[in-house]
């Protein structure tokens, strides 16, 4: 399909001398005096190879046609990351370089959105989070607070982040797939996580507590 270059996105795939390539960045520029240009930067799907083409905004270029569907991870091995069709229970083998940095964040029935073209995939797009624990941090040293300058940590993926000071090992924590940052803590427990049940009880006990809040406030303003 025929598009202009100005329409062109990141994670679009396009057909060029006939091969595919993935635009990892696309950017139009128009300076003060000259014609506008389309700066897209792609990848080439067949060997990795990265490139970089320029176009005036209103070139012609040809969008490949690509179907979004949703898949669930099962694992991986030497030949690649295999995943399987929610809906059809057809696999796929997804090769290392288009999984990408993607890969520590993969969990087992995680389900992702894979792009084909026909039946190749070109592109994976990740949940924007993902649940890990902290697996190696500095002690909690008491008087620290979440306000308090961040510290390295591990997490059970493998990946290195910073986490506030008052975060120890065994807490887990939801952080972005896209770079591994924080988003928000977890409950936890002393030594270990809560269970759902535990957790589940707490939330029942604060529905409870926030209802009682209610009808004091009620009560004070007389309504």
């Amino acid at each position: 399909m025929k598009v202009i270059a100005s329409s062109i996105r990141k994670g679009n795939v396009i057909e060029q001398d006939g091969k595919l390539y993935v635009v990892l960045t696309a950017e139009n520029i128009h300076p003060g005096k000259g014609t506008p240009v389309s700066q897209i930067e792609m990848r080439r799907i067949s060997d990795g190879v990265k490139i970089s083409g320029r176009y005036k905004t209103t070139d012609q270029v040809e969008k490949a046609t690509i179907e979004d569907q949703n898949f669930n991870y099962l694992y991986k091995d030497a030949d690649g990351f295999h995943f399987m069709n929610n809906e059809n229970y057809d696999q796929v083998q997804v090769p290392d370089d288009i999984v990408g940095s993607a890969a520590p964040y993969l969990q087992e029935n995680m389900t992702v959105k894979l792009s084909l073209h026909g039946v190749i995939p070109v592109a994976i797009t990740m949940p924007q989070r993902a649940t890990l624990e902290v697996v190696e941090t500095e002690p909690v040293t008491k008087g620290q607070t979440a306000s308090s300058s961040y510290k390295p940590a591990i997490l059970s993926n493998g990946v290195r982040t910073a986490v506030p000071p008052h975060i120890g090992t065994g807490t887990r924590i939801v952080v972005m797939t896209e770079d591994g940052g924080l988003i928000e803590t977890q409950a936890t427990a002393e030594k270990g996580s809560f269970s759902r049940q535990q957790l589940n009880s707490l939330l029942d006990l604060a529905s409870v507590g926030l209802k009682e809040i209610f009808v004091a406030q009620r009560a004070v303003l007389g309504r």
